[in-house]
């Protein structure tokens, strides 16, 4: 399968990308990125673009499957406008145009608590996006929804790293939902609803995505 893959610089999008590589379901990855990546590989494609104006016309929309692990934080996004812009206007447009190329099946790094009547704003994006994605009618659409994510990120996010800490401390006795989800377990998620997709909306919680004991 040919996959697109945004996001691959992140956390999860990293993983995501080094475990399409290693795949051989995957012939290849297109990538498209905001600066150049240093990783070569011969399956591997990353136009580097403005994600503000995405070429509509782009061969390499042309996909079977594609992954979306954008993301930011309030904090990083600088203002509610830009959260919105960042985390539901760019995997949107991201999604409209590889399903006008005819793909079928994407799958989302989202959120635990997604939806789009949420009293809060980063779960009302998170789910306003799910939404969006329903309305497209990919023929399989998985929404992976973990909780908080565990990893050495390249920008450190302290409130995250403090939490963690705490959650680690008290996995033993938390809920499975409750507990940190290994950014690689979530990537494992978000490769397997690509390369081996299943028909119809499939959400993954974030209890499905704890390291097994």
């Amino acid at each position: 399968m040919r996959v697109l893959l945004a996001g691959a610089t992140g956390l999860v999008g990293s993983q995501v990308l080094r475990r399409l590589l290693a795949d051989a379901r995957c012939t290849a990855v297109v990538a498209p990125v905001r600066r150049p990546l240093a990783l070569r590989h011969p399956r591997l494609l990353a136009p580097v673009l403005d994600f503000e104006r995405l070429p509509a016309e782009a061969p390499w929309w042309q996909v079977d499957a594609a992954i979306c692990a954008l993301g930011s934080t309030l904090k990083q996004a600088g203002s509610r406008q830009a959260f919105q812009r960042i985390d539901h206007g760019y995997p949107l447009a991201i999604a409209r145009a590889v399903r006008a190329h005819g793909c079928t099946v994407f799958a989302l790094n989202s959120a635990m608590g997604a939806n789009p009547r949420s009293p809060f704003f980063y779960n009302r994006v998170k789910g306003g996006l799910e939404r969006d994605l329903r309305a497209l009618a990919f023929a399989s659409l998985a929404l992976v929804r973990p909780g908080l994510i565990g990893g050495e990120r390249a920008e450190p996010r302290p409130g995250e790293h403090a939490a963690a800490r705490v959650l680690g401390a008290l996995a033993p006795v938390l809920p499975r939902a409750w507990r940190i989800n290994p950014a690689g377990r979530i990537a494992d998620a978000l490769v397997e609803a690509a390369l081996a997709p299943r028909p119809g909306v499939r959400v993954i919680g974030s209890a499905q995505l704890v390291e097994p004991a």
